[in-house]
């Protein structure tokens, strides 16, 4: 099962590399393209116009609750599990959607469905053994007011989901919670954050009672040709533990940038955190690796310029 988790750093580590070797191949600069609402050429800066447009598709990439269809590919490898200082992994697939909700609001619809390998107990062996499969599910969904002002925000509630296909990778408990996002872009920057609490309400007696907190607070700066810095420690808290083991609070940070694989633009970024407090004998630092990928909305005219650029770059 460990095997697993490798398979997937594998696969993210082989798509992060790719672009750089896409680039070293071609000998002239990409075609503008139009891939964002007001038609950006990702990834090249031949045209002012282009960069300004990768500036706006920058910032709706870092707006959890921006008007854009996208599809996060999230892989967490967390570190220094015991015992064994053992390696737990987490995939987790958050497709985001948006859907106008009325004249005034949209629905924002995020999605969490995690792939999870996580170690086992095992005090007679140094490596152990480990339980691979699907969590518990998590969609979360904001309401969003279309009027746009300097604060951005939405807020709704948060399900759990007892999907988990063992006893070791979920919580066993339907949850239900109130979650918020808050957010403002002023310049080159993005400063949000975003909170929830999940209270069990139905599920196993068998098991515990979930009340927990999550908050992730984020902060971006956007340089030139798509790259960014970012921060994005999740912070968490298991009200049901005691004192000593109730935090997770992660310090760190990453990079990542703006671009196309082919005719898809995506949003790629990777990034590393150590765990300033966290339980007994849980993860001490982790590495997020994440590709996204962007469904920007087009008017039909952009529809099809992008058609005859792709065309263009088939027949070239």
């Amino acid at each position: 099962m460990k095997r697993q988790s490798y398979l997937h750093l594998a696969l993210l580590l082989s798509i992060l590399v790719a672009p750089a070797r896409l680039t070293a191949q071609q000998s002239k600069p990409a075609d503008d393209v139009a891939v964002a609402p007001e038609g950006t050429q990702v990834a090249t800066e031949q045209t002012p116009a282009a960069a300004a447009n990768t500036n706006s598709l920058q910032k709706a990439t870092q707006n959890p609750v921006a008007s854009l269809i996208s599809v996060p590919i999230q892989n967490n490898s967390n570190f220094g599990v015991s015992p064994g200082d053992r390696t737990q992994d987490v995939l987790n697939i958050q497709p985001v959607i948006p859907v106008s909700a009325s004249k005034d609001w949209n629905l924002v619809i995020r999605w969490i469905m995690p792939i999870v390998y996580q170690p086992l107990p095992s005090q007679s062996s140094t490596t152990g053994t480990g339980v691979y499969g699907f969590g518990d599910m998590q969609p979360t969904f904001f309401l969003v007011p279309k009027k746009t002002s300097k604060l951005i925000w939405g807020a709704g509630p948060i399900v759990q989901l007892p999907t988990a296909t063992s006893d070791y990778l979920g919580q066993g408990k339907l949850g239900l919670g109130p979650s918020i996002v808050l957010l403002t872009q002023p310049g080159h920057w993005t400063l949000g954050a975003l909170a929830n609490n999940v209270w069990s309400i139905a599920g196993s007696g068998g098991r515990p009672a979930v009340n927990q907190f999550l908050m992730q607070y984020f902060i971006n700066y956007n340089l030139k040709k798509g790259w960014y810095l970012s921060t994005a420690p999740i912070l968490t808290a298991n009200w049901e533990s005691s004192n000593g083991n109730r935090w997770t609070v992660p310090f760190g940070g990453g990079v990542g940038r703006i671009m196309k694989l082919g005719f898809q633009p995506v949003n790629l970024s990777a990034s590393f955190y150590g765990n300033a407090v966290y339980p007994s004998g849980s993860s001490s630092w982790n590495m997020r690796l994440q590709i996204a990928l962007l469904f920007p909305k087009l008017t039909k005219q952009q529809q099809m310029m992008m058609m005859e650029q792709k065309m263009k770059q088939l027949k070239d």
